[in-house]
């Protein structure tokens, strides 16, 4: 059912009517209201079993295209060891290295999480000089562009408009397997997914890096207040919900109700087409309202009149540099009653959406929305509340802090929900690609040798659903492990990581996606099938998966071979055994390829 739409003079009218009777100043007082219940989110099945100690039970869901299963089956997953975990959760993927630094940083399990986390909260501290090399010899062009430069060449000079999305969209994928600021650039995906911009958005396109760089990152650990207006004064943002285009005259609510659905409180707290006085106090606290109505997000809209982009409109051709403008003319100066507060009319510029700001940062059921969904990537689908409380509480009670996001961070990472959860997150394609890369060892750029290879990378992607940036609703990619559980998915999914085992790992110079026969050569003196398969699980896994799973790979590679004692050719290129080295070869691979759809590397 379509939402009501409400006019500028309809709303006026309706809010004088409203004064007139309740003699507003300053904020409302509420009278508590029996809430309409909204519709019941779909139940997934789950069974709750004991598992075997040191073992997790995983369960594997139906998801969207998939015939829905009453009882899911589950899979027993071997404990891994702390810092595997920790380092999953909370970066691409364990290698052998970082697992070997992460163990190096204290005596204990507590101490080595806390020094981790400590440091990784301090991007600038940790030298990422590396990959910065990586991305400029790559031949990367857009990425450290100014706004304005971006604008000057990619829209006011329509050359290849969309490069600095491409660009952007493909270094995501270099700084997630190359980067030594990992738990940055997890949160760069998250805030990047939370405030989503579609990179296919042809108006934001030309800026795209600007909006990746200078809004999301540069604010990830920082204080969310202060995103919200960086997000809502960017070009990007402003094209994208089309907030550029709304005044006074043509008013458009999409950036609005985006700002309130999906930015702050969450559709969970939508109360529908409700008379603002008859919404009841939060519980949290009763200086603000519990949720918010469509009421909400009209004056919201009226709020935000007149934030719009130099783009030589609007009455000013000479101002076309693409950086944010505030046009007094386009906003509507009325009176607004918005989540339980009376904006006075004719306040200074901007204020009026700088106070729906101030009292959305503010507002607790915001808080626990955001740290719900923080919960949510780094713990479990289904976040404990008691978690979420306490997060809700410090990301509340700091909210004026520079550092607010990495304070409210900090403690859901040190929780013991966080110290004690695993297996209760399956990867999404895009981190199961950069995982792969990450753990191989795979020196990869994506760009650097071919235009074509990049875009191959994209096109897998692409077939999973989960390319960078490229989910076209606001909402950004989901976050749960039964959207990505569908037949149709998971083919995709399986199909993107065997072509990685596959595509160009030769004996020529050419770059190797994975360098699975230059490791195996450097790593593995003697080709047993046990030695082969226990090399690759610890390297790829960081631990032997339980003895089943892992007997089925030994016998996969031995063939008809004692596992413990035939050793597998390799070199031997004499004309007869020439084709059973390849074979072996291909068998090498493939083995590499099962570990990668294991569950153990599909889930964290």
């Amino acid at each position: 059912m379509p939402r009501p739409t409400l006019t500028v003079s309809r709303r006026r009218k309706l809010f004088a009517e409203i004064a007139r009777r309740n003699g507003i100043v300053g904020r409302l007082r509420f009278q508590p209201l029996r809430l309409l219940q909204p519709e019941p989110a779909p139940e997934i099945a789950e069974v709750v079993e004991q598992a075997p100690t040191g073992t997790a039970r995983t369960p594997i869901m139906a998801g969207p295209g998939t015939a829905q299963i009453s009882r899911p089956r589950l899979l027993t997953l071997q404990r891994a060891p702390f810092a595997v975990r920790v380092l999953n959760h909370l970066t691409t993927g364990a290698t052998t290295a970082s697992v070997a630094e992460f163990n190096a940083l204290g005596a204990n399990d507590l101490a080595r999480l806390t020094a981790f986390v400590d440091r990784q909260l301090n991007p600038t501290a940790i030298d990422d000089s590396a990959l910065t090399a990586r991305l400029n010899g790559a031949g990367y062009t857009t990425l450290d562009k100014s706004l304005t430069q971006l604008w000057a060449d990619h829209r006011l000079v329509t050359t290849d408009s969309s490069a600095p999305a491409r660009e952007t969209q493909r270094a995501a994928l270099v700084r997630a397997v190359h980067s030594r600021r990992q738990l940055q650039e997890t949160m760069v995906d998250f805030w990047q997914n939370h405030f989503n911009v579609a990179i296919s958005n042809s108006s934001a396109q030309p800026v795209y890096a600007h909006y990746n760089r200078d809004v999301i990152r540069a604010n990830v650990f920082g204080n969310f207040r202060t995103m919200l207006e960086a997000v809502a004064q960017s070009t990007a943002m402003l094209y994208y919900l089309n907030n550029a285009s709304n005044s006074r005259s043509g008013p458009n609510e999409n950036y609005a109700r985006e700002l309130l659905e999906l930015h702050t409180f969450g559709a969970e707290n939508y109360l529908g087409f409700v008379n603002p006085f008859q919404v009841p106090p939060c519980p949290e606290d009763p200086n603000y309202p519990i949720g918010y109505t469509d009421l909400d997000v009209y004056d919201t809209a009226a709020a935000f009149t007149g934030w719009t982009v130099k783009n030589g409109g609007n009455g000013f051709p000479a101002e076309n540099d693409g950086t944010f403008a505030y046009r007094q003319a386009m906003h509507d100066a009325g009176p607004k009653l918005a989540l339980g507060m009376y904006i006075n009319p004719e306040q200074p510029a901007m204020k009026d959406g700088r106070d729906i700001l101030d009292r959305l940062a503010t507002h607790p059921r915001v808080a626990k929305y955001i740290c719900k969904k923080l919960i949510r990537r780094f713990v479990s689908d289904t976040p404990p509340q008691s978690l979420i409380d306490s997060a809700a509480a410090i990301f509340r009670s700091n909210w004026q802090q520079p550092n607010q996001i990495a304070l409210t961070l900090r403690h859901i990472l040190l929780s013991d929900a966080f110290i004690h959860g695993w297996g209760m997150k399956n990867r999404r394609p895009f981190e199961l690609m950069a995982a792969a890369l990450r753990v191989c060892g795979s020196d990869w750029t994506i760009k650097g040798i071919s235009e074509s290879r990049s875009n191959d990378f994209m096109s897998r992607l692409g077939t999973t659903g989960h390319a960078p940036y490229d989910w076209a609703a606001p909402n950004g990619y989901p976050d749960v492990g039964v959207t990505w559980s569908g037949s149709n998915n998971m083919v995709s999914t399986w199909r993107m990581l065997s072509w990685l085992t596959e595509a160009q790992d030769t004996d020529t110079a050419l770059t190797p996606l994975l360098p699975i026969l230059a490791l195996s050569r450097a790593e593995v003196p003697v080709w047993t099938a046990n030695n082969l398969v226990d090399y690759w699980c610890r390297r790829i896994l960081g631990y032997l998966p339980v003895a089943s799973r892992r007997q089925v790979l030994v016998a996969f590679m031995a063939q008809n071979g004692d596992p413990a004692t035939y050793v597998i050719t390799d070199t031997d290129t004499s004309a007869t055994t020439d084709l059973k080295r390849h074979y072996n070869q291909q068998r090498l691979r493939s083995l590499v390829s099962m570990i990668l759809m294991s569950p153990e590397f599909m889930s964290r």
